[in-house]
């Protein structure tokens, strides 16, 4: 294991963003089987799971722009999902465990992150 904090940092929110994305499966099966809870259901599963897809390729980004291009992605869906989150509570779709409500949470956090570090970024880009 290293000891650097920025590969412990990275690690730490690549683990966030796959268990978010394994807590987005989980929902689907609780909502009715309508055309409501399959709509609901697929697009939360197509926005819930490509934060940490996404991460991924940020990683591997070619360059400051293209890295900051694929972070705005992470971001994009990740407020997709917790608007599909905030639907499903309000609607009341969902009454059994996994609670959408301890997810959105979840999201909201990773929202903040994400937001940060765009802007954080952006403003290096500007200084160089």
């Amino acid at each position: 294991m290293t000891n650097d904090k920025s590969e412990t940092k990275k690690y730490d929110l690549e683990t966030r963003l796959i268990d978010f994305a394994v807590q987005i499966i989980g929902l689907p099966v609780s909502l009715p089987n309508s055309r409501t809870g399959s709509h609901l259901a697929n697009q939360l599963v197509r926005s819930g799971t490509s934060p940490a897809l996404n991460y991924g390729e940020a990683q591997s980004a070619e360059s400051r722009k293209d890295f900051i291009h694929k972070m705005k992605v992470v971001l994009k869906e990740l407020r997709e999902t917790s608007i599909s989150l905030r639907i499903i509570n309000r609607a009341g779709l969902v009454e059994s465990i996994p609670s959408p409500a301890g997810v959105l949470d979840e999201c909201c956090e990773l929202i903040a992150i994400f937001a940060k570090s765009l802007q954080t970024a952006e403003a290096r880009l500007k200084t160089k």
